[in-house]
């Protein structure tokens, strides 16, 4: 079992890195450029996609749920219906953003505070990269569906691949063709594609046979719709919560002076290297999870989610280790600055705390997408939230940014705490 388990999560851990980089890879090729504007441009811009992309991340946890569910069940029929689903799901998504890109660019804006020259150049980029759209959301299920298959090597190539093409043609764009930051654009948008085009030649290189199922299933594709679209749906509400805490706190914390913002921008790029590897096992728990549901083998089901607990308690306790020792060490590779490194140092405590306080989230988020159990999902991130912001606003005036940081650990426990109770019970009536 924990062979499997490493076989799906260590690939995924690979290709979450990618994630970052993408953005890295962007902000180095305009900081050569000698223009400090195109820097904030690019953070700008890439901001309003990473809100976007967030919110249609149930694109593909939704498909890793159904897909693996079908595979354990040995479905083939469900598993190409599955797929059929949700790239008709991402096209019509992409097809809306598309048509609304202009009230997208309008209403950002309206909310982000920034001179008009970086606005300028952050909206080039934006229309641009938008035609990316239908690429990146289809990726998004594609990956999901391999994710559901247990077959997490394939999107790991996949997300190497779109990243040296962006590097690639982005270095060309700007370098060659002095495009600028719509160099930088055209050459995500094109590892996008690039990207896509890769993931269809090695599905249909694996996969060519489930071709034959379409022809059973021209009727089928918008039946039953209704079960799909609520899992999508609650989900969705789910990605919203969570990404409403996460956005707040960069948010509250402006307000509290650039100084705290800097403090709690460095805190967070800790827990954002915590979660990216939480979340290769998460990825495990959805294809494992789904596979023995499906398959109705309740020993394996249990052992998977034993183990990955396990493995989760595990990495919290090496990750607190290293945050204590080396947390400062840590900081220092993110900024020089030893001012920001020093105040940041008064709040590190909170940062060693979250591997243990959250673990169980991140694991149970993956085993939760694998049963499809999506309404449990969104009830428990909603009052996990509605926790977090009371906490915070009973707490701000009292103790100020340890508040943000304790109402933060407050919600990683009360969803880790509601999805171990909720999960036991799921657990027992799967055995009824």
């Amino acid at each position: 079992m924990n062979k499997n388990i490493l076989k799906l999560a260590i690939p995924n851990i690979i290709s979450n890195i990618t994630v970052p980089l993408l953005g890295m890879v962007d902000l180095a090729i305009v900081g050569h450029i000698g223009n400090e504007r195109y820097i904030a441009a690019i953070a700008l811009g890439g901001m309003i996609f990473n809100f976007i992309y967030w919110n249609f991340g149930f694109l593909r946890m939704s498909t890793s749920g159904f897909t693996a569910q079908a595979y354990g069940a040995k479905d083939r029929q469900k598993i190409m219906l599955t797929l059929l689903r949700s790239v008709s799901i991402s096209l019509l998504v992409s097809l809306c953003l598309l048509l609304l890109q202009y009230p997208i660019a309008l209403l950002a804006k309206q909310i982000i505070k920034s001179d008009v020259q970086t606005l300028n150049l952050a909206l080039d980029y934006f229309y641009i990269r938008i035609w990316a759209v239908p690429a990146t959301l289809t990726l998004y299920v594609v990956s999901g569906w391999f994710i559901g298959m247990q077959n997490a090597k394939t999107p790991m190539y996949i997300a190497i691949f779109a990243n040296l093409m962006n590097i690639i043609c982005s270095l060309i764009f700007v370098i060659v063709f002095h495009l600028d930051i719509k160099g930088v654009a055209w050459g995500t948008v094109i590892a996008q594609y690039s990207g896509l085009l890769l993931a269809l030649i090695l599905w249909f290189k694996k996969y060519s046979s489930f071709i034959k199922e379409v022809k059973t299933l021209s009727g089928r594709i918008f039946k039953e719709m209704h079960f799909f679209f609520k899992v999508n749906i609650d989900i969705f509400l789910r990605n919203a919560c969570v990404i409403t805490v996460f956005t707040f706190i960069p948010y509250i914390s402006a307000a509290m002076g650039d100084m705290i913002l800097a403090v709690n921008s460095l805190l967070l790029q800790l827990f954002m290297l915590f979660s990216y590897i939480m979340d290769g096992f998460a990825y495990a728990g959805e294809a494992l999870t789904g596979r023995f549901i499906g398959a109705k083998d309740n020993y394996f089901l249990r052992k998977t989610i034993h183990n990955l607990l396990k493995w989760g308690a595990l990495l919290a306790f090496l990750f607190t280790i290293i945050y204590f020792f080396w947390g400062e060490d840590i900081l220092y590779l993110l900024t020089n600055n030893e001012h920001i490194v020093a105040a940041s140092s008064n709040y590190l405590i909170w940062t060693i705390l979250i591997p243990i306080a959250g673990f169980a989230a991140f694991i149970f988020d993956g085993i939760y997408v694998g049963a499809t159990a999506s309404k449990a999902m969104r009830n428990i991130v909603m009052i996990a939230t509605t926790i977090f912001f009371l906490v915070f606003y009973l707490s701000k005036e009292a103790i100020g940014n340890n508040g943000i940081w304790i109402a933060l650990l407050i919600f990683l426990v009360t969803r880790s705490a509601l999805m171990w109770i909720f999960n036991t019970k799921f657990i027992v009536l799967r055995e009824d």
